[in-house]
């Protein structure tokens, strides 16, 4: 089951992301905090959001004016940026309630480990049937498109996965540096071996 919601929240994301909606991807981002948790600091409404979201939405209105969209496909359009626009602000909406019911539990001077997982549990609920109903409303707007259409949206997918690959990398090698990997400074691993070394 976490399998396939991590499928489904990865094409919503994708689609989501190319037409213009960043939220999505907070959630699925490499070491990023669980969803709703304390210090969570790329959910919705976060440090970044606002910028991700006018990038988007650049992209958004490129693609739009690409795809030369007909009638009822401008409505299918219509339907799934509104779609997503809604869900946006739930997400962000429960994301807000959770941090506060977080730090009213913290303050207890015995924590309901339970009633905290229980919350969780029922936010990643709520954001898998958001992730849904964003990508449904998505792929009802790409499957009334032409194969021209579709192509020009697979394009700008590929791009996208293409982008999402490099900054995957690139976290992984501050990743390592961080940690002292293979990719960290020689001075830092000298010294550190030099620090190791008993003196005669």
């Amino acid at each position: 089951m976490n399998k396939q919601y991590r499928i489904l929240a990865a094409t919503a994301t994708a689609l989501a992301l190319t037409f213009g909606a960043a939220h999505a991807a907070t959630s699925d981002a490499p070491n990023a905090p669980p969803p709703g948790t304390p210090g969570m600091m790329g959910g919705p409404g976060g440090p970044g959001g606002h910028h991700m979201e006018m990038r988007m939405q650049k992209q958004l209105d490129q693609l739009h004016g690409e795809l030369k969209l007909n009638a009822d496909q401008e409505k299918l359009w219509q339907t799934a940026i509104d779609t997503m626009k809604q869900n946006h602000n739930a997400m962000r909406e429960s994301h807000r309630q959770m941090h506060e019911q977080f730090e009213s539990m913290q303050n207890q001077p015995i924590l309901d480990l339970n009633a905290m997982h229980a919350a969780h549990q029922k936010l990643e609920q709520q954001q898998m049937q958001l992730h849904e109903q964003t990508a449904t409303a998505w792929l009802n707007f790409y499957n009334s498109l032409n194969d021209q259409q579709k192509t020009t949206v697979s394009t700008a997918l590929k791009k996208h996965f293409a982008r999402m690959h490099e900054h995957e990398q690139k976290m992984h090698e501050r990743w390592g540096k961080h940690r002292g990997g293979p990719d960290a400074a020689p001075g830092a691993q000298g010294a550190l071996g030099a620090s190791a070394t008993p003196k005669p």
